[in-house]
């Protein structure tokens, strides 16, 4: 019955679409006007925006609207002139328009308005049925037309919306396509000429099962998906404060931890509670901890990733500003949203009130506390086991025995050397000099340090004595050596950056008007939005459990966002692991899924996907697999003018999406294409080098995997630059690849390309002297694919062309330099850089 006033009016307006304040004009309100016409209890000068018939009440200075008048609602008027806001960014002429198409027809409402509402601005009912804030249910898989293409579910629903559009999917690439794109996806590396044939060959049913079996047992498995998580959690080895931009000398080990959980295949879920509470799941003593616990503390470094504007100095403000952007890179990575936003005010677009941006704050609190901040030389924990200090102290204890002995013997030599060397005084200066030697030297007289002036012979010190007695010098020495080589057994001290709270109690959280914290109000309390258990019966508090030293707020959060039942949190994570597959995912602002992202392209298929990730115990291998042996993942990424007319940007997922290796995948496949790269797991962040320019380069005597290279918050890698490396304003959620001036001259003029197509080109000549052979060894490494004879035809042109030019430039080795040049076009060629 409530609907057929609003489908008689829909026919009153012909095809124009009616529009409804709840739809199409509150959320312009709350953008612009509901900071002081809503968001508090005394909205400014009476006038309360948050219903339509608030807005047609008016304020004082009479109706804000009136229904089917334009000219008559003042509301509408003082946006037009400008005058509303007074401040901040405009309302939009569409938006303006849109709101007086809205007042022309009638300013209808979807249902019936309360008479009255509670202060602030609430959630409203299409708030709640927003896509993301809808509670999670699996969908059951879609019964489709092209049932032989459907190798698991993801097909079905892919397949669904494609048919919708009269569309299906790409065949299946070919063999060589396929090991390409497994191993660039699970370990950002090629395959081998020899590996490719193998996979090629392999008859087995299950061959390409077993292709993605063993890749993702790889070492390196580990390594190319801790750096998809690094870009999320904002990574980096320096702190970020101004241009001091300070080394972090132990937050590698955060890292190394990811590393080694992706290859254990450590269920998900676990792998984000340590990072949010492993001090809390960790038992103190921490030195008397075994090795493996001790990653907890390392997993911790998750909370440490962002800039840090206090490792040089800074105070309040500075933590405040540190603070603020490790809630912007936790909320984004796990929640997918910009709570960040009603830091200072509401939420303009989502419903987050600034009350939840404080209960959220309120979780990390205990651990930061602006008010009594730790620097991050105050937030260490050392690694050394208790036995291993009982050690370290026992070896110190000798060290200082020997020490002792040392700077007896050294003050005797000295004294013994000044004895003799007295003798050279004359008889009735000996006294008088001797006396001047052993009085302090601001006590002595005039007198005094003229002689001493005058004696410098007798001014003898430890470093000295070799000028007086070689032999005696050796024996103190050996001793010195004794000293040094006893303190070298102790147990090497190291530390883990580690995010923990101080034993004292919880610190209140207030809100803080307008975002300064030199104006705070009210208390909250910690937990989740409100928005996140909008559908459940109350909202989610932390419980306040303590956790030996620690408040419990963050394990208690961990616990209830991986319980499986948290629909934002899964339908995040499933997203960024479809990303890191396509190069897109199905939403494909993956820090954003509230109304400033895009939607998603197959909604259904997001959901049945973050209902698997709790279902298969959070085992991300498994969730590889279901993926990678879907037919959606296996097909070509041929276009097809079809598919194109109807999808050109691919949404819908009818081929596979072409994309360019990213910046440390293109670094680690040259090293290894030139047999260079060096596999070690592990270890500190390899230094930059700066060059005269002041521009930072990976050192080119350090062939480890891009990964163990320093990542830089200021000054970043020139090559990580140019290809489109993580941003870190703070963290990273998606890199946006680009293709202009900047790549097209690193690969022409580069020093670190020209640098390894140099040593292609000399691998190249060690292993085949003749030129057809050579040529074809070049093609096996680069594309693990033999050349075809048009390629052989045309580079012996280019070759012969090459050589002619260094040539008549009396270049020397003109030859090798031409290969120089041949494989530099080959790391430049599209072959190379993209993944088909």
């Amino acid at each position: 019955m409530l609907l057929l006033p609003l489908f008689a009016m829909a026919l009153a307006h012909g095809n124009e679409p009616l529009l409804s304040f709840e739809k199409d004009i509150r959320p312009i309100f709350k953008a612009y006007c509901f900071d002081c016409h809503g968001a508090h209890e005394k909205p400014k000068s009476g006038l309360d925006l948050r219903q339509k018939r608030f807005a047609v009440r008016g304020g004082k200075t009479g109706a804000g609207l009136q229904e089917k008048d334009p000219d008559k609602s003042h509301l509408l008027q003082r946006m037009k002139s400008g005058e509303m806001p007074p401040v901040g960014k405009k309302v939009s002429a569409d938006q303006i328009a849109l709101v007086e198409q809205w007042i022309l027809q009638g300013a209808t409402t979807l249902r019936p308005e309360p008479d009255s509402l509670a202060p602030g601005i609430g959630i409203t009912e299409d708030e709640r049925n927003y896509w993301f804030f809808k509670p999670l249910i699996e969908p059951a898989a879609p019964l489709v037309k092209a049932q032989m293409k459907v190798r698991n579910p993801i097909d079905a629903f892919i397949l669904a919306g494609l048919e919708k559009k009269n569309l299906g999917l790409n065949p299946e690439a070919p063999r060589r396509t396929l090991i390409r794109r497994a191993y660039f996806d699970l370990t950002g590396l090629p395959p081998t000429l020899e590996q490719v044939e193998q996979f090629e060959k392999d008859a087995s049913p299950r061959a390409y099962e077993n292709l993605i079996d063993t890749l993702l047992a790889s070492p390196a498995y580990g390594e190319r998906w801790a750096r998809h998580w690094l870009d999320a959690a904002g990574y980096a080895d320096t702190e970020g404060d101004a241009a001091n931009d300070t080394a972090r000398p132990y937050l590698y080990k955060y890292r190394d931890y990811l590393v080694r959980s992706l290859n254990q295949d450590k269920p998900w879920d676990r792998c984000i509670i340590e990072q949010l509470a492993g001090d809390e799941l960790a038992p103190k003593p921490w030195d008397e901890l075994p090795a493996a616990e001790k990653e907890l503390l390392a997993a911790t470094g998750f909370l440490r990733c962002g800039p840090d504007f206090t490792a040089s100095g800074g105070g309040r403000e500075e933590a405040e500003q540190t603070f603020t952007e490790t809630l912007k890179i936790t909320s984004s990575a796990l929640l997918g949203l910009s709570v960040g936003c009603a830091q200072c005010h509401d939420h303009r677009y989502d419903p987050v009130s600034q009350e939840d941006y404080f209960r959220f704050r309120a979780i990390f609190e205990p651990a930061f506390n602006p008010a009594q901040w730790r620097r991050p030389g105050e937030r260490q924990a050392a690694l050394l086991t208790k036995p291993e200090r009982e050690k370290s102290a026992q070896i110190e204890k000798e060290a200082q025995e020997l020490a002792k002995k040392h700077q007896e013997s050294t003050a005797a030599a000295i004294k013994t050397i000044f004895a003799k060397e007295l003798e050279k005084v004359p008889d009735e200066m000996r006294e008088p000099t001797k006396k001047a030697f052993d009085t302090a030297a601001d006590k002595r007289t005039g007198e005094q340090k003229t002689l001493v002036e005058k004696n410098p012979k007798l001014n003898i010190s430890p470093g000295l004595i070799y000028q007086y007695d070689t032999k005696v010098d050796e024996e103190l020495k050996k001793m010195q050596a004794g000293v040094d080589a006893k303190r070298a057994g102790k147990p090497k001290e190291d530390f883990f950056a580690v995010t923990n709270e101080p034993s004292s109690p919880a610190p209140a959280t207030r809100l803080h008007h307008r975002g300064d914290f030199n104006q705070p109000k009210q208390t909250v309390a910690a937990g989740d939005l409100a928005i996140a258990t909008v559908h459940q019966a109350s909202l989610w508090n932390c419980p306040e459990e303590k956790k030996g030293e620690s408040s419990g707020r963050r394990l208690a959060f961990a616990k209830h966002l991986t319980s499986g039942n948290h629909a934002q949190f899964n339908r995040v994570m499933a997203n960024r692991f479809w990303l890191h597959h396509f190069g897109q995912g199905l939403v494909d602002t993956p820090g954003e899924f509230g109304k400033l992202g895009v939607l998603p392209a197959h909604p259904e298929l997001l959901d049945w996907l973050a209902c698997q990730l709790p279902k298969n115990q959070w085992r991300l291998k498994v969730f590889h697999q279901l993926i990678m042996t879907s037919a959606v993942y296996r097909q070509s990424s041929a276009h097809r003018p079809a598919h194109d007319a109807v999808d050109n940007s691919n949404h819908l997922y009818g081929r596979y999406p072409l994309r360019r290796l990213e910046a440390e995948a293109l670094r680690d496949s040259m090293l290894k294409v030139n047999q260079r790269l060096d596999l070690t797991l592990f270890g500190p962040a390899i230094a930059l080098k700066e060059d005269a320019s002041g521009v930072m380069h990976y050192p080119a005597d350090q062939p480890r995997r891009t990964l163990y290279m320093q990542v830089r918050r200021h000054k970043p890698s020139s090559f990580l630059q140019t290809f489109d490396g993580p941003g870190l304003a703070p963290n990273c959620d998606k890199r946006v690849p680009s293709a202009g001036t900047p790549q097209a001259l690193a690969l022409m003029n580069g020093e670190f390309i020209r640098q390894e197509a140099g040593n292609l080109a000399a691998l190249l000549a060690t292993r085949a002297v003749d030129e057809k052979p050579r040529l074809t060894l070049a093609w096996q490494l680069v594309y693990q694919r033999t050349p075809t004879a048009s390629e052989i035809k045309l580079v012996e042109n280019f070759l012969q062309e090459a050589k002619a030019t260094y040539l008549a430039t009396k270049a020397k080795d003109p030859a090798q330099l031409a290969w120089t040049d041949l494989c530099q076009q080959l790391f430049a060629s599209n072959e190379f850089l993209y993944l088909e």
